[in-house]
């Protein structure tokens, strides 16, 4: 192998790296989470913070940390998120007690926040043909599905063998290979943007997203119409209407409102946030449903969500192959009904279902519909937008997706806690995942174009 393409291929394992350890780390902690309720002696509710904490600082600095990388340097940020996550790892497991766990997953979102962007710009950076940039993110994203499919298996035997602890020690050795390969082998980006910090407008982007965390996730403890669960929606639509604001207003602002002037651009940020909260939400109650429902120990309910995960490593690279030869309007359509479809299908699980084979098939469609849609939809934002800004792209499209996942917990959540019947509320939740895909499917069909670059 030439050296060029040698390095460029190693240059593509340490940003998958990367990326492996933010999506591994979603399955790999939900799988443990009653396990984690048991040793820590706390309820769902609480749980619903250690999920819902990385999500959210994930998602209120995806934003940011996609501008400091097109302003400073990919390469730079990107080796920064790695040892955060890998220092953040350590400390959720040295954890005692719940308090210190969701603090250290809140800082841990932080440093997903650096390297998901960072490793999309580099990755677009490295790649000037636009049909290598796609099939290289549409490995990228099977990354990011392996990951995910691995996660509730390796979660599994790490808990049953080790404790929960483990979930959070095996970040250590991929980030510390991610980050030597980083140094050596990545080229670093440059960029022309000087210009100062957003701060206005990503302090409204935080208390905005945490606000409306903060009153999803209480409305399940308290009532949707309890003082503080009212306050906390008043402080984010005041919050969200002051960053918009600030962002039509700056002269650099993180979010540049012309880019939703893109209808393809507006489409796959919606999609992206509509993937997460369905796939993310349901897959936060199904590892409660397959243990507290159905009685299978850790180790069988990793096995028994590996067809919705593992799907992703098959999904995720067909299509990054399918939307990089025909365009990303079509996988999105197709992707988005399959995973309907399967989220119908699964309203046959209960109590009593026969057997798990009929809930096999379900899952399997329900995994591959959402990562079938993501390399897709991931591709149409980047092409959306003026050249040196993918940093900006990468960032605003995997925030509507973070944004989504804390959405998908904190409701799908909120919904089985207020509920005294667990597979009426898991229903429900599923009808919810179904109706969302298919406005996305149609939302595809409808807006999503051939890009047209914004100057």
């Amino acid at each position: 192998m030439p050296a060029d393409k040698f390095n460029k291929l190693l240059s593509l394992i340490a940003l998958c790296l990367g990326f492996f350890m933010v999506i591994i780390d979603v399955t790999i902690v939900n799988v443990a989470l009653p396990t984690m309720a048991q040793n820590l002696n706390v309820g769902i509710s609480a749980l619903q913070w250690v999920v819902a904490g990385y999500a959210l600082t994930f998602a209120c600095l995806l934003l940011s940390a996609g501008n400091i990388g097109d302003r400073l340097g990919a390469k730079t940020a990107f080796l920064w998120g790695l040892a955060l996550f890998v220092l953040t790892s350590l400390g959720c497991a040295m954890s005692s007690v719940i308090g210190w766990l969701t603090f250290f997953r809140f800082l841990q979102g932080a440093a997903s926040a650096l390297l998901v962007p960072t490793s999309l710009a580099l990755i677009s950076a490295s790649y000037a043909d636009t049909e290598e940039r796609a099939r290289a993110i549409g490995i990228w994203a099977a990354v990011g599905g392996l990951a995910g499919a691995s996660g509730p298996v390796i979660g599994a035997v790490l808990t049953t063998w080790f404790g929960w602890r483990a979930v959070f020690y095996v970040n250590l050795p991929i980030g510390i290979i991610g980050f030597l390969l980083t140094l050596k082998y990545v080229l670093n980006t440059t960029s022309s943007t000087k210009s100062h910090f957003d701060f206005a407008g990503q302090l409204m982007g935080v208390v905005s997203i945490a606000a409306l965390a903060f009153g999803l996730i209480e409305a399940g403890r308290n009532g949707w119409f309890a003082p503080i669960v009212i306050s906390s929606f008043g402080i984010f639509i005041a919050s969200l209407m002051a960053f918009l604001m600030i962002e039509k207003l700056s002269i650099t602002p993180m979010l540049p409102l012309k880019f939703f002037r893109s209808s393809t651009f507006s489409a796959s940020i919606a999609i992206g946030m509509i993937l997460n909260m369905a796939a993310y939400g349901e897959l936060f109650v199904l590892s409660f449903y397959f243990q507290q429902v159905r009685g299978y120990s850790v180790l069988m309910t990793g096995l028994a969500l590996l067809p919705l995960i593992g799907m992703g490593v098959v999904g995720s690279y067909l299509g990054g192959r399918v939307a990089s030869a025909i365009g990303a309007k079509l996988p999105i359509v197709i992707g988005l009904t399959m995973g309907a479809v399967g989220f119908i299908a699964m309203l046959s699980a209960g109590v009593h279902t026969p057997a798990y084979v009929i809930l096999a098939w379900p899952l399997a469609t329900i995994g591959f519909g959402a990562s079938f849609t993501m390399p897709s939809a991931t591709i149409a934002v980047i092409n959306a937008v003026p050249d040196g800004n993918a940093g900006i792209a990468s960032g605003a499209f995997n925030a509507s997706r973070q944004i989504g996942s804390l959405l998908g917990t904190a409701i799908f959540g909120t919904i089985i806690t207020a509920s005294s019947h667990f597979v009426r509320a898991m229903h429900c939740t599923l009808i919810i995942g179904a109706v969302l895909y298919m406005c996305g499917s149609l939302m595809a069909l409808i807006w999503i174009k051939k890009p047209i670059k914004i100057l």
